[in-house]
C-alpha cells in the first residue's frame, strides 16, 4: 500500500520539537520518530498510530523518546491512513523499522507501505 509521508516547509522533516501542533490538524494515522545524528548513523526512536498531534505532545513529554535528543535531531513523518488499516501498518512499520523505543505494537497481520524517504 502506498501512503504519503508529510513533509514540512521547504520539503523537509519535522522537527519533533519545534512542530507547529496546531498545523498538523486532527490529522488520524501513523506516525514515525527517528533520531539523525550530526555525524549520521541515525535510528528509530517510535512508531506508533492515533490522533497525530495529540501523540506528539505526548511524546515531547516523555523522557524516553526524548532522551535521544542527546544524540542529535528528533524528526517526525505521518501519513493520514483509515483506521481499518493502522494495526496493520503500525505493525509492519514496527517489524521493519525496530525502533529502540515502544514495545507493545498490534499483533494484526503487517501491512506493507513504502517507508519515509
Amino acid at each position: 500500500m502506498h501512503i504519503e509521508w508529510i513533509r514540512c516547509v521547504g520539503n523537509r522533516w519535522c522537527d519533533l520539537e519545534r512542530l507547529d501542533l496546531a498545523s498538523v490538524g486532527r490529522v488520524q494515522g501513523v506516525y514515525v520518530i527517528w533520531c539523525a545524528p550530526v555525524a549520521g548513523g541515525g535510528y528509530y526512536v517510535y512508531v506508533g498510530q492515533g490522533e497525530v498531534a495529540r501523540r506528539i505532545k505526548e511524546h515531547r513529554s516523555d523522557p524516553s523518546i526524548t532522551s535521544h535528543s542527546r544524540s542529535g535531531t528528533l524528526y517526525i513523518t505521518w501519513a493520514q491512513v483509515d483506521a481499518s488499516f493502522r494495526n496493520g501498518i503500525e505493525r509492519y512499520l514496527a517489524d521493519t523499522l525496530q525502533p529502540k523505543e515502544g514495545s507493545h505494537h498490534p499483533n494484526d497481520l503487517p501491512i506493507a507501505v513504502n517507508l519515509p524517504g
